[in-house]
């Protein structure tokens, strides 16, 4: 069964590369809605103009590691409060 707790365990893991903490750590997880199997992770980064490779790549790191979770069906990650948070929003989230 997919829950908060096992899902707060795998973003432990998230680490920002620029300053090489845990996501978790930094309380930048805002919400995890989970729906029959398919998880939502909405996060927010330190800043809003945090450079565009690092709010990417953690965007990434979260999907794939949700996504890695015994029985997630699918995995969503959702940036809020930086510059390019819809263009971010839709690569992570691309189905490619």
């Amino acid at each position: 069964m997919v829950d908060k707790e096992g899902i707060m365990k795998e973003l432990a893991k998230v680490i920002d590369p620029e300053i090489g903490v845990p996501i978790t750590e930094m309380k930048l997880v805002d919400n995890i809605e989970i729906k029959d199997g398919e998880v939502t992770v909405e996060y927010h980064l330190t800043m809003p103009f945090c450079p565009p490779v690092f709010a990417l790549a953690i965007g990434q790191d979260i999907k794939k590691r949700v996504s890695d979770i015994d029985g997630v069906t699918k995995a969503t990650a959702i940036l809020s409060r930086h510059q390019m948070a819809d263009e971010i929003n839709k690569r992570v989230n691309s189905t490619s």
